[in-house]
């Protein structure tokens, strides 16, 4: 089982498709002096979550084009690297199919990246550990690298492992802040792998351990149609700092809208983000940058 590391988003796409580049996998031979070596990237180009596989598309074409300016992979010859794209689309079946799709019409690629959300890249790596592809992934989920898969290789800290430091850390910025310790918490999230994930611990123990009490704990089906309900229910609760682990822009967006009409903003109650779609351009463009004042977020 690969074990996640500790470095960057940014150095693990350079490095893994370098890596992926010159790794020799038993599905396929290579040639000696190859002048293009493929790299996969399946992530979402359409559907809720397609801003982050864009962002991740162009990461890696940055990459690949570093690489290649630099004189290629060095170890192959000085051979090229060509990106291959698959969209995941807005569901992990799709995502599974485009990844049966890759490996079918793309038997000389030599390692892929890929899906952005967990609940896809669990599907994809289905696929591509069957077929001995090595897989990297900024996905968050422990069941990536829990499954006894030889072939996947997890860059970020896990969602556990996040679960286990963030709220430590929000508690203690409190204290820190001289607003006193807070005592109670509300979560709301979707039921995505990631968050399934992060959620674990902390109804388990995290919470209980940090003298917490859950006053409110939503789940939702992304993509959020409307969050009134959820709102409401948390609001209720009076929690001292609430967390917000959806998955994607337009469902921040209507969370953000509807605590703003019931009087919550990051202001009034402290709010909490999880993950990287808090920090894109277009969330303040679409949310207002008055709602994402003082949001802390929370990002591996």
């Amino acid at each position: 089982m690969s074990k996640p590391s500790t470095f960057g988003r940014r150095a693990a796409i350079k490095l893994g498709l370098a890596g992926a580049a010159t790794a020799l996998t038993p599905r396929r031979a290579r040639a000696q002096n190859p002048k293009e070596v493929k790299i996969a990237l399946v992530v979402p180009l359409s559907g809720p979550w397609a801003r982050q596989g864009i962002l991740e598309q162009m990461g890696a074409e940055l990459a690949i084009e570093d690489v290649n300016k630099s004189g290629g992979v060095k170890a192959l010859g000085g051979a090229k690297l060509k990106l291959v794209l698959y969209d995941t689309g807005d569901s992990a079946e799709k995502a599974k199919n485009a990844a049966q799709r890759l490996v079918a019409q793309e038997p000389d690629v030599v390692g892929g990246i890929g899906c952005w959300l967990s609940s896809f890249t669990l599907a994809v790596t289905e696929v591509t550990e069957r077929a001995e592809l090595p897989w990297l992934t900024l996905s968050y989920s422990d069941l990536i690298t829990g499954r006894g898969f030889k072939y996947i290789f997890q860059s970020a800290p896990t969602a556990d492992a996040q679960a286990t430091a963030l709220l430590p850390r929000v508690v203690d910025l409190a204290a820190k802040a001289g607003s006193g310790r807070p005592t109670k918490v509300a979560f709301v999230g979707d039921n995505s792998a990631a968050v399934v994930s992060f959620m674990k611990p902390i109804r388990s123990h995290v919470a209980k351990d940090l003298g917490l009490t859950i006053v409110a704990d939503e789940t939702y089906t992304p993509p959020l149609a409307d969050a009134t309900t959820l709102v409401q229910k948390i609001r209720s609760g009076r929690p001292d700092f609430i967390v917000l682990q959806s998955t994607n822009v337009g469902d921040d967006k209507l969370l953000l809208d509807k605590f703003a009409e019931r009087g919550i903003t990051a202001s009034t109650v402290p709010l909490v983000g999880g993950g990287g779609h808090w920090t894109v351009p277009e969330l303040m463009k679409v949310a207002g940058k008055e709602h994402l004042e003082g949001l802390i977020v929370g990002l591996a």
